[in-house]
């Protein structure tokens, strides 16, 4: 019996895109790359976007018109979500963190993937999202190798 990864949806998002990319026409690379840069610049203040911006910049060199299409429907996300915001309440200012992964979660490289962030009161102060830098043989040191990452942002950026 052989045993097959489970995949994310994103994971096979980001798979289509490789795929249907072949059979796809080239489309003019400035304007991808126009578009891709404006999503990027989005990301700093749009968290939400932040994946779907990552697989479209896989493209950048030999844009197809399947990743266009992929880039204008993040385009379209963004116009259907405008009005969407973040709702701060004065509360106790505590500086918190939090970290958590997915072990071997990568499909290609079975690396785990990192996530932490930290909140002064309730707004949202740092944040990020990496594949950690070896294989994890379990959970527990993938747990730990999370818990370092995220001990070694707070010290480095707070």
């Amino acid at each position: 019996m052989e045993c097959k990864p489970l995949s994310t949806p994103m994971e096979t998002n980001l798979h289509k895109l490789k795929v249907e990319a072949e059979e796809s026409e080239p489309i003019d690379p400035t304007l991808y790359r126009e578009i891709v840069g404006s999503l990027m610049h989005l990301v700093n203040t749009r968290l939400d976007i932040c994946y779907a911006t990552n697989v479209v910049s896989h493209f950048m060199c030999e844009p197809k018109k399947i990743h266009l299409m992929a880039a204008k429907h993040i385009l379209r996300y963004l116009r259907g979500s405008i009005g969407f915001g973040l709702n701060y309440e004065q509360v106790e200012i505590n500086l918190q963190g939090y970290s958590d992964f997915d072990w071997a979660g990568s499909t290609t490289d079975r690396k785990s993937t990192t996530g932490c962030c930290f909140n002064l009161g309730s707004a949202m102060i740092s944040w990020f999202s990496r594949k950690q830098s070896a294989v994890a043989l379990s959970s527990t040191e993938a747990e730990y190798m999370a818990a370092s990452m995220g001990a070694r942002e707070a010290i480095q950026t707070h």
